[in-house]
């Protein structure tokens, strides 16, 4: 079973949560599901839940390299040659506190028509603002925020529009649905450049849905034993 949930702003990406604040239990009402990846309480957008564990990790392990689409409204209103610069960091890399993290790709785009937001964004700071669209096939917690952070692009607003082939089509925030729409990697969606792109033998795993068939080099192998020296 694989589920669409437009997660609202302001919910939490579990099923209970001990202070009351809204969270998955309060719209999804089909059990045992679990969450396939997560969004930001302050982020909203897509979030896809299974009760396949092989698919869970297909979904939501950077070693599948599923790309994952976000629309991201920022404080900032750079022009053609520097967003063109900023673009092209983003890509080759920005140095996080956890490492290297690189985009697939960056681009500006219009003004998306998304269903307003509670709270919305402050009329100062919309009036200063721009919209982007950023893709990745990492998943590092605030991920997109860190890194449009690190160009000097604050996020003021951000909305995961499509995990894979999967989108929000037909979905208002709050509501969710069962999809046949297969999620697993297909050859765009391993095409990620940079350090860490998935090899043959990953992406054989994620075609037959099976993740701990992945082995990487020179893991679990034994090293041969040294011969007994029989010289006294």
């Amino acid at each position: 079973m694989l589920i669409r949930f437009y997660k609202p702003y302001g919910v939490l990406c579990q099923f209970r949560d001990a202070a009351l604040r809204p969270c998955l239990g309060d719209y999804i009402d089909q059990p045992g599901v679990y969450a396939a990846g997560r969004l930001d309480m302050d982020s909203e957008g897509l979030l896809l839940l299974t009760d396949d564990g092989a698919l869970q990790a297909r979904i939501s392990h950077p070693r599948f390299k599923l790309r994952k689409t976000y629309q991201v409204q920022v404080e900032a209103r750079p022009d053609m040659n520097a967003f063109a610069a900023i673009a092209r960091e983003l890509c080759d890399g920005v140095l996080l506190g956890d490492g290297i993290a690189h985009a697939v790709s960056v681009r500006q785009i219009d003004a998306p028509a998304l269903p307003p937001r509670e709270p919305a964004v402050t009329p100062h700071r919309a009036g200063r603002s721009s919209w982007v669209e950023v893709v990745l096939t990492e998943g590092r917690n605030r991920q997109v925020r860190r890194m449009l952070a690190a160009v000097g692009m604050p996020v003021l607003r951000l909305v995961r529009v499509a995990i894979g082939a999967i989108d929000l089509a037909g979905l208002a925030p709050g509501q969710w649905d069962r999809t046949a729409i297969p999620v697993a990697p297909g050859p765009a969606d391993l095409e990620a450049p940079g350090p860490g792109a998935a090899s043959p033998a990953i992406r054989r795993a994620a075609r037959s849905g099976n993740p701990a068939a992945v082995r990487r080099p020179g893991k679990h192998r034994t090293r041969p034993r040294p011969a007994p020296d029989r010289r006294r």
